[in-house]
């Protein structure tokens, strides 16, 4: 078994002083892998309040970008992430602000490649995280279920034709949610489930009229 210095914080098992600061910051950073599925050509972050004030001390700044690439908070390379050659190759930045109404432990994700997207996200508690915004849209992805995330034109049957193609596979809706930015224009829907959805499936509701973006962001690992 390997063994684990007085650095090392239990539940979860991790690298870093603080699971708010350091467990939440991998598991943020694995959730916006999730959803953006790319590698960014340029990513910034801004850390807000308590994130920003001693963040760089908990390793929030190396656990941000350990998660953006795939590790886990158990993961060594953590503490030498930008040693690690493709985070070399990307052109990153951190900014670091104080914002009443942002939670205490709040970062934005600014990602730049083959599509541009802005994902916001807190870290509550006991390595519990949520993605609370993406773009222009409020959502709730806490990685606690697998989770369905579109974006549509916003129209009349879409909810519809996406649960029904989710129910007919025997699959549970634990939760879903819309938002939109005004009527009949860009809409978002974030479905959690059950259970795993299959490739078959997501492939049907990609090919539905008007949706533009499909994610399938698998749970995270306690």
């Amino acid at each position: 078994m390997k063994q684990r210095s007085l650095f090392d914080v239990i539940s979860p098992i991790m690298i870093g002083p603080s699971s708010s600061h350091t467990a939440g910051a991998v598991r943020l950073g694995l959730l916006v892998k999730n959803i953006y599925e790319l590698t960014p050509k340029r990513v910034k972050f801004i850390l807000y309040n308590s994130f920003a004030q001693t963040g760089r001390g908990h390793g929030t700044d190396k656990g941000l970008m350990a998660g953006l690439f795939g590790y886990g908070v158990d993961s060594d390379h953590i503490k030498n992430i930008f040693t690690m050659h493709q985070v070399q190759n990307t052109v990153y930045s951190y900014e670091y602000a104080q914002n009443p109404d942002r939670h205490p432990n709040s970062v934005d994700f600014i990602l730049d490649g083959e599509i541009n997207m802005k994902i916001s996200g807190n870290s509550i508690g006991a390595g519990k995280v949520e993605i609370i915004k993406i773009d222009d849209f409020d959502v709730k992805i806490r990685g606690e279920f697998n989770t369905l995330l579109l974006f549509y034109k916003d129209k009349p049957g879409m909810i519809s034709k996406v649960s029904t193609l989710i129910q007919d596979e025997n699959i549970n809706i634990a939760s879903l949610e819309c938002d939109r930015n005004a009527r009949g224009q860009t809409a978002s829907m974030c479905i959690c489930l059950d259970s795993e959805i299959s490739a078959d499936i997501i492939n049907k509701i990609q090919k539905i009229d008007d949706v533009y973006f499909v994610r399938n962001v698998k749970k995270l690992e306690d």
